[in-house]
């Protein structure tokens, strides 16, 4: 997420209240208007919503996503993360100094003061990915969890009290809570999220989102080999730059049979690449699972699969399985990541912004 510098400690709740007028983006009812049928299908089916309400859900999240930005900049080091309410409909902004929290909720966002600001958790997350050669492999996650100002450790079964002493002696205690788990995340091979494509004969992976040139991939899929094949068995390019374990992203170079076009494979237009926050609703598209919607649950996850560990996941519990990884999350009419993997009830996905940055890839727009 982004970090700004905090303009000032003092800032009058008029001001706040200015600054947050219209925040949502001109024309935003009429992009959710003519998002894609089978997209708005699925957020009723797996949220349980009215076709209106998940046009609304959509509207209020995105008002939420753009304020949280904007909160995070303004509060500094007293940011103590944000995570959309569903329930309510609202922004929830955790606040380490009690002086600014009505200022917080004149911006109409509801706040509450928080223990850890989010700088305090990401370097929290920091010190155990410097320490993790070391950390036994019943350590199989962790990660901010804004709702509860925390960080979570997930164990398998009985680790409990050897992940808490573990934590203390990593100064960590206080900051981390540990949730024992039977379930164990691995990446997802066997996948395509928009169109799919084949790796030199030897494995089938998913368009995760054009860019020019090509498009954007899980990295794990590049590990397979070098040369691609499009969903029609047509030479479609090579890979250009992957990373994987560490981060779970590559970027594909396509020939001059295809062209990058700004949608996934269900017609919907990718508009942007705005992070959504934590709280809001986000749907993936996959080959074995279709598509299927979920809730963004938690940001900045560090995953240890059995093939190297991952730091900077983005958790959800988007339904997915085998044959769906690489596949393109997005929230909206924006781009948020590529599906990396998961277990049942849990999906990760690789940030798509920090992908663009590091492969210097630039979104194509629908």
């Amino acid at each position: 997420m982004n970090v700004y510098k905090f303009a000032g400690a003092a800032v009058a709740a008029a001001t706040i209240g200015a600054l947050f007028t219209g925040v949502t983006p001109a024309g935003a009812e009429s992009d959710f208007s003519a998002l894609n049928p089978g997209m708005v299908t699925a957020l009723q089916r797996d949220l349980g919503l009215t076709h209106d309400q998940a046009l609304a859900q959509l509207a209020s999240e995105t008002r939420a996503s753009t304020l949280e930005q904007t909160l995070e900049g303004r509060l500094g080091n007293a940011f103590g993360g944000a995570f959309y309410d569903a329930r309510g409909g609202k922004l929830r902004v955790g606040v380490t100094d009690a002086a600014q929290l009505d200022q917080v909720r004149a911006s109409g966002a509801d706040a509450f003061l928080a223990r850890f600001s989010e700088r305090q958790l990401d370097a929290a997350v920091d010190r155990l990915n410097a320490a993790e050669a070391s950390l036994p492999s019943s350590v199989t996650s962790w990660g901010v969890d804004t709702a509860n100002n925390r960080v979570t450790v997930t164990v398998t079964p009985g680790q409990r009290d050897a992940a808490n002493s573990l934590l203390s002696g990593y100064g960590l205690g206080a900051v981390a809570t540990v949730v024992e788990s039977a379930e164990q995340p691995r990446p997802r091979y066997d996948v395509r999220g928009g169109d799919a494509y084949y790796i030199a004969n030897r494995g089938r992976c998913s368009v995760g989102f054009s860019v020019q040139g090509g498009f954007v991939t899980a990295g794990h899929c590049a590990q397979i080999g070098n040369s691609i094949a499009g969903f029609n068995r047509v030479a479609m390019g090579s890979f250009g730059t992957y990373r994987f374990p560490g981060s779970d992203y590559a970027r594909a170079n396509t020939n001059s049979n295809w062209t990058p076009r700004g949608v996934i494979n269900n017609g919907t237009r990718v508009a942007g690449s705005t992070e959504a926050a934590v709280g809001a609703s986000a749907c993936k598209s996959g080959s074995t699972t279709g598509w299927t919607c979920g809730t963004i649950q938690a940001k900045n996850q560090t995953v240890r699969y059995a093939e190297g560990t991952v730091y900077g996941m983005t958790k959800t519990n988007i339904r997915s399985d085998s044959g769906d990884s690489g596949g393109s999350v997005i929230a909206g009419n924006q781009a948020q990541g590529l599906l990396s993997g998961g277990s049942p009830g849990t999906m990760f996905f690789q940030p798509v912004n920090p992908a663009l940055q590091a492969t210097g890839a630039r979104l194509v727009i629908g």
